[in-house]
């Protein structure tokens, strides 16, 4: 990874510098290209506005006689009325121009040509002949190839239009040599170039370094989650950085998720451990009638026997529902009429149940989504649990609150102290210790209610009844 984003950060910094440096060459050039046509429309102008111009007498003008400044004037007509020493005797510059230039515009000569056409305006050729005595306030710039010796050499030309006091017109063009200007361009590319690969060893280096530093917390929650799975032991935990940043959530995170795999694990295991034990006893009981009626046929207790059966039975599916409820299984998506499922429940258990619950129901179907057998699970489970509590009496009622349908299952027995109410719900749990095992039950009811309740979206509570008993209360969302 850290060399995924050493070689990420290089190229994006490299390709942003390539295009900030094409841009800054660019920029750069067309300064110092500006800046010599500047310099050529300073001269061609102070040439066009000497005094010698002005009156006509060419021969005497003063023209610079070096090869970075050329100067040439011609007349309308494309004669030569005066040149500086390296354009002397050759031919006009205007010569060279495009046939299509509507003023007379700088050329190379016979060994050189028009390097760029970049005129600054594009109505110069329109200008009027400037009066008598006066220079035009119009200026063509072009940049030109012009041999000068035995070389070739790129010129900013100038070309300024001027009228004599007889009224003869002139133009000037003067020159500006690049050479300077192209020599510190090229500096600049040099060290440009000389300097970007320093520049990306240094950024792959950094963010080398940096990336490393970064994830040195993640290659320690690495080590330590891989401690943990080798011991085995989830009570450990990854350390968590002292910085607020992504990796520190990444360690919580990773600590609520061990601490919640050491529950679950852990509830496994009690699970296990609790279902054996409760297991035990009737495997065990079971199996000393039998090993008596084989030895001592007439005294083989069939009904004992046959209610051991039906405890482990009931038992067993008991803990097959809690596996299916804790490997995530979701109930069946369909309609139940919570109010009919209560009537139907309370008449199939009439004749056995010693007390017959009164029930409350609206005559309204109150309809939830959800799995009618598993609903008729924990409404029998509720009901069994109201039937070993209550003294006379026990109410079942099904109204609709709002958005949800609720249903209550009350008694009048002793109640639950507020400190066991949740307590209760919890799996193996029997809060009157002195109750046998046959009269009170595993202890999986309510944690069965509990967990099918909660798989159908849905809450179940414990508060204290109007009777002074218990009152279970299931709240469901109403089917629309």
């Amino acid at each position: 990874m850290r060399a995924r984003a050493a070689l990420a950060a290089t190229a994006v910094v490299s390709i942003a510098l390539v295009a900030a440096g094409i841009l800054v060459v660019a920029v750069l050039r067309h300064n110092l290209t500006d800046r010599a046509g500047l310099e050529a429309e300073v001269t061609a102008r102070t040439v066009a506005g000497a005094q010698a111009a002005l009156n006509g007498d060419f021969g005497t003008l003063d023209l610079p006689d070096d090869e970075d400044d050329l100067v040439q004037v011609a007349d309308a007509t494309g004669k030569v009325l005066a040149a500086g020493d390296e354009l002397r005797g050759r031919p006009v510059l205007s010569d060279y121009a495009p046939a299509s230039a509507p003023t007379p515009a700088p050329a190379g000569t016979a060994s050189g040509g028009r390097h760029q056409d970049d005129d600054d305006n594009d109505d110069h050729g329109h200008d009027s002949t400037p009066a008598r005595g006066k220079v035009g306030t119009e200026v063509e710039r072009r940049t030109l190839t012009v041999r000068v010796g035995d070389e070739s050499h790129a010129y900013r030309f100038a070309a300024v239009r001027g009228t004599t006091y007889d009224g003869r017109t002139y133009t000037v063009y003067a020159g500006a040599s690049l050479a300077d200007e192209q020599a510190t361009s090229d500096q600049v590319v040099r060290a440009m170039l000389t300097g970007l690969p320093c520049l990306l060893v240094v950024v792959a280096a950094v963010t080398w370094l940096v990336t490393r530093r970064a994830l040195r917390p993640v290659e320690g929650i690495r080590a330590k989650m891989a401690e943990i799975t080798g011991s085995g032991d989830l009570a450990r935990r990854v350390p968590e950085p002292d910085s607020r940043d992504e990796i520190a959530r990444l360690a919580r995170t990773t600590n609520q998720t061990l601490a919640a795999l050491e529950q679950s694990v852990e509830r496994q295991h009690r699970f296990v451990a609790d279902a054996s034990h409760e297991l035990r006893s009737p495997i065990a009981s079971l199996r000393t009638q039998l090993e008596v009626a084989e030895q001592y046929p007439e005294l083989l207790d069939v009904p004992d026997l046959l209610q051991d059966v039906v405890r482990l039975q009931h038992l067993a599916a008991d803990l097959l529902l809690l596996a299916r409820l804790d490997a995530g299984e979701r109930p069946a998506d369909t309609l139940v009429d919570l109010a009919a499922l209560v009537r139907e429940e309370v008449a199939r258990r009439a004749r056995t149940d010693r007390i017959t619950p009164a029930v409350t129901a609206a005559d309204t179907a109150l309809e939830v989504k959800g799995s009618r057998n598993q609903l008729s699970r924990v409404l029998g489970n509720l009901l069994d649990n109201a039937q070993r509590h209550a003294s006379t009496g026990i109410t079942v009622t099904v109204d609709a609150v709002g958005d949800a349908v609720v249903l209550t299952v009350a008694d009048d027995g002793d109640g639950v102290a507020p400190a066991d109410r949740t307590r209760v719900f919890e799996r193996f749990v029997r809060l009157d210790e002195g109750r046998s095992r046959d009269e009170g039950g595993a202890g999986l009811g309510l944690a069965i209610a509990r967990d099918v309740v909660r798989r159908h979206d849905g809450t179940l509570s414990l508060t204290a009844s109007p009777a002074g008993g218990a009152a279970f209360r299931i709240s469901l969302a109403r089917a629309h």
